[in-house]
C-alpha cells in the first residue's frame, strides 16, 4: 500500500480524537488523525511524524497523519491500512494457516450473525471469516492489543466462536503496523475481557495469528508471521 504526497512534520498536540496540530514547513497546521485510538505513547509533543498532503480544496484539513517515529521504530497509525494490506496479501496468494490453498474468493465487510467481519473468503471449497485488528501499541518489543477498551472487539471474537461451532473456519488476524516486533499479546491491563475472550476463542478453534509490516514514510506492506502469546 502506497501513499502519495508525504511530507515530514512535528507533532504538537491533539485536542480530540480526530484532529492534531502539527508543524509543517515552519507553519502550524491542523491534520486529520486516521486513528481514533489513544496512541498516547506515540503522539508526544515533538515527535517526528509523516503526513499525507491532500490537494482537495473542500477538505477540512489539508493533511492526514500517517506515521510516527518512536525511537528506531516507524509506526503506521492509519487505521484503514491493516485491512488494505491484508487484502493485498490475500489477493497476491497469501495462504492462511489451516487453509490448504490460497483464497480464490474474497468479500469485504461480510455479515455473519450480529457482526460484520472484515472479510469472508473461500479457499479450496472451504469458507472462513476473518477479523483484522490493527496494532500500534508497542512496549519493549512486544505489540499489545487493544490500546483502549473494545467491547466491539469482544463481540467480534465471540461471534467468530459461534461460526466455528457451525463448522466454519474463523480468524483473528493482528496486523502490527511496524517491523521488528517479537510477538503480540492481549493487553490485559487495558481490557482484560478482550484477552479472556481471545483465549476462549483460541480454545474453541478460532485461529489467532499475527503479522508484522514493512513500514516506510510512504508505504506499508505485510511482512511475516509473528507469534501470538496468549
Amino acid at each position: 500500500m502506497n501513499y502519495l504526497n508525504i511530507v515530514p512534520g512535528v507533532f504538537l498536540r491533539r485536542p480530540n480524537r480526530f484532529i492534531a496540530y502539527v508543524m509543517v514547513n515552519g507553519r502550524e497546521e491542523a491534520a486529520h488523525v486516521k486513528n481514533t485510538g489513544r496512541c498516547r505513547e506515540l503522539l508526544i509533543p515533538g515527535a517526528i511524524i509523516y503526513l499525507q498532503e491532500h490537494d482537495k480544496p473542500n477538505r477540512k484539513t489539508r493533511f492526514s497523519l500517517i506515521a510516527v517515529q518512536k525511537g528506531e521504530l516507524l509506526v503506521n497509525i492509519d487505521s484503514q491500512a491493516p485491512n488494505k494490506v491484508m487484502l493485498e496479501a490475500l489477493s497476491q496468494g497469501l495462504c492462511l494457516p489451516g487453509l490448504k490453498s490460497p483464497v480464490n474468493h474474497i468479500k469485504a465487510e461480510s455479515v455473519y450473525g450480529n457482526s460484520r467481519f472484515d472479510f469472508h473468503v473461500t479457499a479450496g471449497g472451504k469458507e472462513a471469516y476473518i477479523e483484522i485488528k490493527g496494532v500500534t501499541l508497542e512496549q519493549e518489543g512486544v505489540a499489545k492489543f487493544p490500546d483502549a477498551p473494545t467491547e466491539r472487539g469482544v463481540k467480534h471474537v465471540l461471534e467468530l466462536m459461534e461460526a466455528v461451532s457451525k463448522g466454519i473456519s474463523a480468524y483473528v488476524v493482528f496486523v502490527v503496523q511496524m517491523e521488528g516486533i517479537c510477538c503480540v499479546t492481549p493487553n490485559d491491563e487495558t481490557h482484560r475481557e478482550f484477552g479472556q475472550a481471545l483465549r476462549e476463542a483460541h480454545r474453541a478453534g478460532v485461529n489467532i495469528i499475527a503479522y508484522d509490516c514493512l513500514v516506510s514514510h510512504d508505504k506499508i506492506e505485510l511482512n511475516k508471521p509473528i507469534p501470538v502469546i496468549l
